[in-house]
């Protein structure tokens, strides 16, 4: 059956945590703070994660977040398509070389090419790739979840090279142990955004 979205940019989502002080690792790329406060989390409780990951049919993430997530006990994607954007190459590892490519294409080549292969839904990982993407007006929602904790001097999510992006609120929820999760959508509405689409 042919997908009648075929050929459609996909919509692009940001779904990751940060530091009340707009950080999502420390200078050596250690992410201990999040690890911690997933560990005392209730088993229950994902955040949002599960439901949210539902509606995704592809993963882009930079080389740094995918040597991460080599890192976890489990590769959490199953058989998800998961996309690498480097410059410099990458080693696959066999376990996850049937679902995982390398991809030195500029975002909006990627994603021009993942609509023509009829994907819907692209999740978006990792800070420079998410502010690229940003950069390139392709990210249309984003969900942040804030830890409480100030890191005072680590790697920023958001970085002085991006313009000016209105979002709009979409939601707020308080979750165990004092996070607070926004989401927002990118106005593509707003006649004074640089993002304005008329």
């Amino acid at each position: 059956m042919t997908n009648p979205r075929r050929g459609a940019r996909p919509t692009c989502s940001a779904f990751l945590a940060v530091s009340v002080d707009g950080l999502i690792a420390r200078e050596d790329g250690s992410v201990d703070w999040l690890n911690a406060i997933n560990a005392a989390m209730p088993p229950s409780e994902d955040g949002g994660y599960g439901e949210f990951i539902a509606t995704v049919d592809t993963i882009v993430m930079g080389r740094h977040t995918f040597d991460l997530v080599l890192t976890f006990d489990a590769w959490p994607y199953g058989t998800m398509p998961v996309h690498v954007m480097t410059r410099r190459g990458v080693d696959i590892p066999k376990s996850v070389a049937a679902t995982v490519t390398a991809s030195d294409e500029s975002p909006e080549a990627l994603v021009a090419r993942l609509g023509a292969n009829g994907c819907r839904r692209i999740y978006v990982d990792g800070g420079a790739t998410i502010r690229s993407f940003l950069e390139a007006n392709l990210i249309d929602d984003l969900t942040l979840t804030t830890i409480p904790i100030i890191l005072g001097r680590g790697r920023p999510l958001f970085g002085a090279v991006l313009p000016e992006i209105a979002l709009a609120l979409e939601s707020v929820r308080s979750l165990p142990l004092g996070l607070v999760q926004t989401r927002y959508h990118v106005r593509r509405d707003d006649p004074q955004s640089p993002h304005h689409t008329p």
